[in-house]
Order: C-alpha cells, then sequence, then structure tokens
C-alpha cells in the first residue's frame, strides 16, 4: 500500500497532505524506506533463500 492512501489517526486528513506534525513525521518516514523497506527480516530471509536456490539450479543446469 503506498502512502497516499493513509489516513492520520491524529487528524483524520490523508498523511500524503502533512496536516499535522504526525502526518508529516509519518510521510518521511515513509518517504524514506525506500521499495522495500516495508518487508519483514522473514520475507527478506526467504526472498534470498529462493534466490541462492535459483541460482544453484542454473549452475546445475548448465554442468549437466
Amino acid at each position: 500500500m503506498t502512502y497516499d492512501r493513509l489516513v492520520c489517526a491524529n487528524c483524520a486528513a490523508p498523511v500524503v497532505e502533512g496536516r499535522c506534525p504526525v502526518c508529516r513525521a509519518n510521510r518521511e518516514r515513509l518517504q524514506q524506506e525506500g521499495p522495500f523497506g516495508g518487508l519483514s527480516p522473514v520475507a527478506v530471509l526467504t526472498l534470498l533463500v529462493l534466490l541462492i536456490a535459483a541460482v544453484v539450479l542454473v549452475a546445475a543446469q548448465q554442468t549437466a
């Protein structure tokens, strides 16, 4: 979900508008996270394991 659809619990306005200090702080935090900032550590670890498995399978295919 993108932050442009989030509603602030403090002022009930869209977070993207930054009407209150809470909105502005959360908007800044969400902008700094980057594309993978919302992933949990378990999801990152799972993606890493899948990437390693894919590399091993490609290497095995090339040697066979």
